[in-house]
């Protein structure tokens, strides 16, 4: 088990990587078809946009909340919205650099500001947090119980948290990852969730809703090699990513068979 000294050293080497962006050819790899290949198969059957709208419902009336968007860096898809419509914002990030900009995006908006801090630090102060966005974050935090009591401290009373974050519950996903770990070269800070990862989440907190994305829809990517037009391969995605996203809502097995996994929890 990870100790919280442990994991504060850990991000000063992550704050360096996310300054620098210096990726191994392993990673960088990793990234290309991640970005590439599954990012296209989800901008074709809709999966990244429903995610956001569903993220935007969930936020609902922002304007007696204070929030905190956790790890944005620069500023992720809701940032500025986030911004523009909560009573109170706070955005912060491990990236001093990532961090200037985003306050120059957000410096004419009353109430908006942006810190380069680290979540588990004791300098990190600010409470109460009527919401927390974590879009590709809390997967960055080995010792999930270290997370979880953090998680708790920050939030107020029936306060609530939304992720976005990556599932290694797949057995072929599993195996891709295990294969590709030990060449990663942000592999100290990057742990996809597993099955024990999830039910702690679910033990500490009320799960709202859920979703899982790219189960059955991720094998599109071998749909796509088929001699087939592009329109049936597009009606063939679209129909198992609406049985993923459908399904996963009460299904463990449906959830842990996708790539993705979204979350609307609210503290216990």
């Amino acid at each position: 088990m990870k100790t919280k000294e442990t994991i504060l050293e850990t991000n000063k080497k992550q704050k360096e990587f996310y300054n620098n962006k210096k990726k191994n050819f392993a990673t960088a790899l990793w990234s290309k078809i991640r970005n590439g290949i599954f990012t296209r198969i989800k901008k074709n059957i809709g999966i990244q946009d429903q995610t956001y709208i569903l993220h935007k419902q969930w936020f609902g009336d922002l304007s007696n909340k204070k929030v905190l968007d956790l790890g944005c860096y620069s500023g992720n898809y809701w940032s500025i919205y986030l911004a523009e419509n909560a009573k109170e914002y706070l955005g912060i990030d491990l990236s001093d650099m990532a961090i200037a900009k985003l306050n120059e995006r957000i410096k004419h908006i009353p109430n908006a500001e942006a810190q380069a801090i680290d979540f588990l630090s004791d300098d990190f102060l600010s409470d109460d947090f009527d919401l927390i966005y974590a879009y590709g974050v809390l997967h960055h935090f080995q010792d999930t119980n270290i997370l979880i009591a953090r998680l708790n401290e920050k939030l107020k009373k029936d306060g609530e948290i939304i992720s976005y974050d990556p599932l290694e519950t797949s057995f072929p996903i599993k195996v891709v990852r295990t294969l590709y770990r030990p060449f990663q070269s942000d592999a100290a800070w990057e742990w996809p969730f597993t099955k024990k990862t999830f039910y702690q989440y679910k033990n500490a907190f009320n799960i709202v809703e859920r979703r899982g994305l790219l189960g059955k829809s991720k094998w599109i990517a071998l749909i796509n090699i088929l001699p087939i037009s592009n329109d049936k391969k597009n009606k063939i995605g679209l129909k198992w990513n609406s049985e993923d996203w459908n399904n996963s809502k009460t299904s463990d097995s449906v959830l842990f068979s996708c790539m993705h996994l979204t979350m609307l929890m609210k503290k216990k």
